[in-house]
Protein backbone atom coordinates (compact mmCIF):
# COMPACT_ATOMS: atom_id res chain seq x y z
CA UNK A 1 0.00 0.00 0.00
CA UNK A 2 1.38 3.41 -0.96
CA UNK A 3 2.46 5.67 1.83
CA UNK A 4 0.03 8.51 2.61
CA UNK A 5 -2.84 6.89 0.72
CA UNK A 6 -5.28 5.72 3.31
CA UNK A 7 -8.84 5.06 2.30
CA UNK A 8 -11.05 6.16 5.13
CA UNK A 9 -14.56 4.88 5.11
CA UNK A 10 -17.23 6.90 6.84
CA UNK A 11 -19.64 5.34 9.24
CA UNK A 12 -23.35 5.21 8.47
CA UNK A 13 -23.98 7.88 11.10
CA UNK A 14 -21.40 10.19 9.52
CA UNK A 15 -22.95 9.66 6.09
CA UNK A 16 -26.43 10.48 7.37
CA UNK A 17 -25.07 13.52 9.19
CA UNK A 18 -23.40 14.74 5.99
CA UNK A 19 -26.57 14.04 4.02
CA UNK A 20 -28.64 16.00 6.54
CA UNK A 21 -26.27 18.96 6.28
CA UNK A 22 -26.33 18.92 2.48
CA UNK A 23 -30.10 18.56 2.47
CA UNK A 24 -30.44 21.59 4.78
CA UNK A 25 -28.24 23.65 2.47
CA UNK A 26 -30.23 22.48 -0.52
CA UNK A 27 -33.54 23.43 1.11
CA UNK A 28 -32.22 26.92 1.96
CA UNK A 29 -31.08 27.40 -1.63
CA UNK A 30 -34.46 26.29 -2.96
CA UNK A 31 -36.24 28.73 -0.65
CA UNK A 32 -33.99 31.55 -1.87
CA UNK A 33 -34.72 30.62 -5.50
CA UNK A 34 -38.47 30.56 -4.82
CA UNK A 35 -38.29 34.00 -3.19
CA UNK A 36 -36.49 35.49 -6.19
CA UNK A 37 -38.88 33.91 -8.67
CA UNK A 38 -42.03 34.90 -6.77
CA UNK A 39 -40.74 38.46 -6.27
CA UNK A 40 -40.17 38.81 -10.01
CA UNK A 41 -43.68 37.57 -10.81
CA UNK A 42 -45.24 39.77 -8.12
CA UNK A 43 -43.50 42.77 -9.66
CA UNK A 44 -45.06 41.96 -13.06
CA UNK A 45 -48.50 41.60 -11.48
CA UNK A 46 -48.01 44.91 -9.63
CA UNK A 47 -47.20 46.74 -12.86
CA UNK A 48 -50.34 45.34 -14.52
CA UNK A 49 -52.50 46.30 -11.54
CA UNK A 50 -51.07 49.83 -11.75
CA UNK A 51 -51.98 49.87 -15.46
CA UNK A 52 -55.54 48.86 -14.61
CA UNK A 53 -55.74 51.66 -12.03
CA UNK A 54 -54.37 54.19 -14.52
CA UNK A 55 -56.84 52.94 -17.14
CA UNK A 56 -59.63 53.41 -14.60
CA UNK A 57 -58.52 56.98 -13.93
CA UNK A 58 -58.44 57.71 -17.68
CA UNK A 59 -61.92 56.18 -17.94
CA UNK A 60 -63.13 58.46 -15.18
CA UNK A 61 -61.75 61.46 -17.11
CA UNK A 62 -63.70 60.20 -20.14
CA UNK A 63 -66.93 60.16 -18.18
CA UNK A 64 -66.26 63.69 -16.96
CA UNK A 65 -65.58 64.93 -20.50
CA UNK A 66 -68.73 63.27 -21.85
CA UNK A 67 -70.77 64.77 -19.05
CA UNK A 68 -69.22 68.18 -19.71
CA UNK A 69 -70.18 67.81 -23.36
CA UNK A 70 -73.76 66.92 -22.52
CA UNK A 71 -74.00 69.80 -20.06
CA UNK A 72 -72.52 72.27 -22.53
CA UNK A 73 -74.82 71.01 -25.26
CA UNK A 74 -77.92 71.29 -23.20
CA UNK A 75 -77.00 74.61 -21.58
CA UNK A 76 -75.91 76.48 -24.66
CA UNK A 77 -77.21 74.58 -27.67
CA UNK A 78 -73.90 75.43 -29.31
CA UNK A 79 -71.41 73.35 -31.28
CA UNK A 80 -68.97 73.28 -28.31
CA UNK A 81 -70.71 70.17 -27.03
CA UNK A 82 -69.69 68.22 -30.11
CA UNK A 83 -66.04 68.83 -29.32
CA UNK A 84 -66.51 67.69 -25.71
CA UNK A 85 -68.26 64.49 -26.85
CA UNK A 86 -65.51 63.70 -29.34
CA UNK A 87 -62.81 64.21 -26.70
CA UNK A 88 -64.78 62.09 -24.23
CA UNK A 89 -65.17 59.28 -26.77
CA UNK A 90 -61.44 59.28 -27.56
CA UNK A 91 -60.51 59.22 -23.86
CA UNK A 92 -63.00 56.38 -23.26
CA UNK A 93 -61.46 54.36 -26.10
CA UNK A 94 -57.96 54.84 -24.65
CA UNK A 95 -59.16 53.73 -21.20
CA UNK A 96 -60.84 50.66 -22.65
CA UNK A 97 -57.72 49.54 -24.49
CA UNK A 98 -55.47 50.16 -21.46
CA UNK A 99 -57.67 48.17 -19.09
CA UNK A 100 -58.23 45.35 -21.59
CA UNK A 101 -54.51 44.99 -22.31
CA UNK A 102 -53.62 44.91 -18.60
CA UNK A 103 -56.33 42.33 -17.80
CA UNK A 104 -55.12 40.09 -20.64
CA UNK A 105 -51.54 40.32 -19.35
CA UNK A 106 -52.73 39.39 -15.85
CA UNK A 107 -54.65 36.39 -17.19
CA UNK A 108 -51.50 35.16 -18.95
CA UNK A 109 -49.22 35.61 -15.94
CA UNK A 110 -48.08 32.25 -14.55
CA UNK A 111 -47.63 32.57 -10.79
CA UNK A 112 -46.23 29.10 -10.18
CA UNK A 113 -42.48 29.23 -9.43
CA UNK A 114 -41.71 26.71 -12.19
CA UNK A 115 -37.93 26.93 -11.89
CA UNK A 116 -38.14 26.14 -8.20
CA UNK A 117 -40.54 23.22 -8.78
CA UNK A 118 -38.22 21.75 -11.41
CA UNK A 119 -35.21 22.22 -9.17
CA UNK A 120 -36.98 20.55 -6.22
CA UNK A 121 -37.83 17.59 -8.44
CA UNK A 122 -34.16 17.26 -9.39
CA UNK A 123 -33.18 17.56 -5.74
CA UNK A 124 -35.63 14.81 -4.80
CA UNK A 125 -34.06 12.53 -7.41
CA UNK A 126 -30.58 13.36 -6.11
CA UNK A 127 -31.65 12.73 -2.51
CA UNK A 128 -33.25 9.41 -3.47
CA UNK A 129 -30.01 8.34 -5.19
CA UNK A 130 -27.98 9.36 -2.14
CA UNK A 131 -30.15 7.31 0.22
CA UNK A 132 -30.26 4.26 -2.07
Amino acid sequence: MAQGVVKQEQSLGELFSELAGETGTLVRQEIALAQVEITKKASTVGLNVASIALGGAVGYAAVLAILAGIIMGLANFMPAWIAALIVGAVVAAVAYFMVTAAINKLKNTELTPTETVDSIKEDAKWLKNQVS
